[in-house]
Formats: C-alpha cells, structure tokens, sequence
C-alpha cells in the first residue's frame, strides 16, 4: 500500500509552500487508495513551538487535508534513533566522533585559505583515529557520525525530476545522532520512513541535496528505499523567490482575509502540475486527476490575482447558509448587529456574485446592518430639485404598497419614472445615496425589499422632509 507523508518543522507557521507539499502528498495518497501520515519534526529545540505545531494543525483542518495516522513527534522518540545509531556503529557504517567546535571551525578555515570545499576531514574514523593515536577524551560526550562511501556516486530516478546522480567525493561524514541523543534532519527522516513504512517522499525541490545522503543510510540500513519525487520551488508573480510580499504568509491568514479554504486548495494544485484547461475542479476531483508525472519539474508561480479570480468564483457557487455564517463573524467585527436587520441569507445571496472575498462580502452586507451616512457631496450631486418631486412622489407609493416585495416595488419605481419623465439613473441614483448612502450596490428594488418598507420610508423622509 502506497503511504506518504508530510513532516513539518514547527517553527514558525503553515506557509503555502507547506501547505502545497502536503496537498500533493495526501492527494497522491488518496489517488492510489494509501495512507497520509502526519509528522511533526521537532528536533530544532531552541525554535520549534507548541503554537507553531498548533498552528500547523489548524491550517491543515481548514484546508480539509485530513491524516490517517499522527500527528508523531521526533522528541517522543528519542530511544529508537539511539537505538538505531547504535545498530550502524556495530556494523561499521558509524562511529563516534569527539571533536570539539572549535576544532571543526579552525579545520574549516584552513581548507578555505586553501580554496578547498570546507568539510569534516574524517579523523575520527576508527581507522585514522587509531593511526594518528587520537584517544577519546572523557570530559565531553560523543556525537556519532556516518560513514559515508568514499567512492563511486549515489542516485535515484526522481519522480518529478527524472535521473538525479552525486558523486560521493562531495558528501562528507555527516553527524546523525548530535551528543544530547538528538538526531540530525538527515538521520530522524530515514529512522522515520522506515519505521512508519513511506513508501513515497514527496517534497520540496530544496531537498534534493539531502537525499544522497538519507540514501546512504537507507542502504547502510539494509532497506528498501522510498520513491522520491522532489516539487520545484514556487515563485513570486515577479518571479522572485516567494516572500511576505507575494503572499507567503499563513496558511490561516488567507482565511482571515477572506479567502475560502476550496480557493486556496485549488490555487496550490495548481502551482507546478496541471490537468488540461480545467481552472475550477474539487478537492475529489483533483484526487481523481492528481499524478506526479503531471509536476512540472520548473519552479512555479504564485499569481495573487488568479487566487482572487478563484475566491471571487467559489463565493458565487457557494451555499448561500454557509457564507452567512461566515460574513455573520466579520459583520460583528464591524460593529454590525446582523439580528436587527433583514435575514442574513437573502442578503449573502444578493450580493455574492459581486464579491471578491469574504470581508468584501461582510463589507457590501454592512448598508442592511448599519445607519447610512451619505457624504455631503453625495447629498448635494443626487438631492437635486429635479429629483426631490418624484422621490416624495415614489416614497408615497411605497407607502401605499400592498406587497412589500421586489416586483411590487419595481412597479412602484416605473410609475413615478413614467409620471416624472425622468430616467431610471435619475431616480435610482438618489434613491441608493439617502437609503444605503452609497453609489453602487445591487439593483435598487432587490435592495428596497431586503430593507423592509418601514426602514426605506424612515431614510427617505430624513432627507425628503427636512425643508
């Protein structure tokens, strides 16, 4: 059975290249009828957070990018990497290395002023120890090191890539288990494959230079290696390396701006693989199509723009109920009161396909929740004495109605259009400006009627019986 995984490092928030990784890893999971598991790699002590893991967490939840089994911890684990460790030193693949950080800097400088590659000389190799008479010192613990071949090259067929090969001559022998019985990335990540099956490692294209070395382990190990498939890099629109400033930020902001968890999903599939001309698909739908040899192995870009384009689509196709309880939240942050105004779901459902997000939503739905306050140029370009007749006219009409509903209203806007002469601009713009205070919102009868009659009459005597 196909098993993925995503692993993050709880140091700071879920941003969308983690987000994209672990979509493409669970919907290869799901595609092929497998298992997704959660792993949460905490070794880096001084910067890994409980608010950080929790984070994680939630922004996985909101995307809807379940796990089937985790979340695990390295921390919570700490005897089995000994353990391990311990098994590679007794088949000679490792060994214990005491040498002190100042050692290692003063090493590295002198292969820099030999315009050398900086990297560990191996003089704790068993080997080279006993022939250069190195004894282990007693007054500092070990960290363990592994023996990495000397010759010939490491490879695999990527999945995304195609043929990746390193020459062993650039790998050094690099630290697995540190001297605090903490492993190292390279050494918690295979200790963890292995033991929790993965079968496929899909990742980020920045982990291509850790994999030779995680190779070398599997192999030292006697297991059979995972499939690899490594994801390009995602790009700003400017095709700049992605930062705050092109929208690398949480996961969870998105959602605070607005967004829908469907818009943001459908926007990360489609940063580096891609299944014909389909813009809008699901989350099923994508499980149905999703294969890594549809990953462009090229960096990808994140366009702002298409994801509002997204938004802006999934909101009109959303249930009206389900936004309501969403523009609800934000209204009150507004300081609306959505319980003393006109039901929420009519009004999500008039103004949807004109927003963008789900604070442009809450934004637009504020004239059914909020007393108008029309600029005073506003008053003074619509409330012309041209107008004034034939709103008094249209106000006692609307009085009279009785049906209080879009058509009866729209009827009473033509009839007093047709007693006035004037055209429907001239009637309706002044009649938007003293009800809603505003110059732009839906048509003018849909919005008369979610405001109730008593409402509209009270704003429009305000303005109309004051001279």
């Amino acid at each position: 059975m196909i098993r993925t995984r995503f692993a993050p490092s709880p140091t700071g928030y879920l941003h969308i290249g983690g987000a994209r990784t672990a979509l493409f890893s669970w919907a290869y999971a799901r595609r092929h009828g497998g298992a997704f598991v959660l792993r949460i790699e905490d070794t880096d002590l001084e910067r890994s957070t409980q608010a950080s893991v929790e984070a994680i967490l939630e922004g996985l939840r909101w995307l809807a990018i379940d796990w089937d089994e985790g979340p695990f911890f390295q921390m919570k684990r700490l005897e089995r990497y000994t353990e391990v460790a311990e098994r590679l030193i007794a088949a000679g693949h490792a060994y214990y290395c005491w040498a002190t950080k100042e050692e290692l800097d003063e090493l590295r400088e002198a292969q820099r002023a030999r315009g050398e590659k900086p990297r560990y000389d191996g003089r704790w190799r068993p080997e080279r120890a006993q022939a250069a008479g190195l004894r282990p010192p007693t007054d500092r613990p070990p960290v363990v090191r592994f023996r990495t071949p000397q010759d010939g090259e490491v490879g695999w067929h990527d999945l995304v890539k195609g043929p990746i090969r390193f020459p062993n001559a650039e790998l050094d022998d690099l630290v697995i288990l540190r001297a605090d019985g903490v492993p190292t990335y390279n050494f918690g990540v295979v200790v963890d494959d292995l033991d929790m099956e993965i079968t496929h490692v899909i990742r980020g294209d920045d982990h291509v230079n850790n994999t030779p070395r995680q190779i070398h382990i599997f192999n030292a190990l006697g297991s059979k290696l995972p499939a690899f498939g490594h994801v390009p890099m995602i790009l700003g629109a400017d095709g700049e390396r992605l930062s705050k400033r092109h929208g690398a930020v949480s996961v969870t902001q998105y959602r605070d701006d607005g967004y829908l968890p469907e818009a943001l999903v459908n926007s990360l599939a489609r940063l580096g693989w891609s299944h014909g001309d389909d813009e809008l698909f699901s989350m099923a739908q994508l499980v149905e199509w999703f294969d890594l040899a549809n990953v462009s192995r090229s960096a990808a870009q994140f366009d702002p723009d298409k994801l509002n384009w997204l938004n802006h689509e999934y909101i009109k196709h959303a249930d009206d109920a389900r936004l309501a309880a969403l523009v609800e939240l934000e209204l009150r942050r507004l300081g609306a009161a959505p319980e003393h105004g006109p039901p929420l779901v009519p009004v999500v459902a008039l103004l949807k396909d004109r927003a963008t997000s789900i604070l442009h939503l809450a934004e637009a739905a504020t004239l059914f929740y909020l007393e108008p306050h029309p600029a005073p140029g506003l008053l003074e370009e619509h409330l012309t004495e041209a107008a004034r007749p034939a709103l008094r006219t249209l106000k006692a009409r609307l009085a009279d109605l009785a049906h209080w509903d879009r058509a009866a209203i729209g009827a009473a806007l033509k009839a007093t259009l047709a007693a006035s002469g004037l055209k429907m601009p001239q009637l309706a713009m002044p009649v938007r400006v003293l009800v809603t205070g505003r110059t732009q919102t839906p048509s003018v009868d849909a919005v008369l009627e979610l405001l109730g009659r008593e409402t509209v009459l009270a704003r429009l005597s305000h303005h109309l019986d004051t001279d």
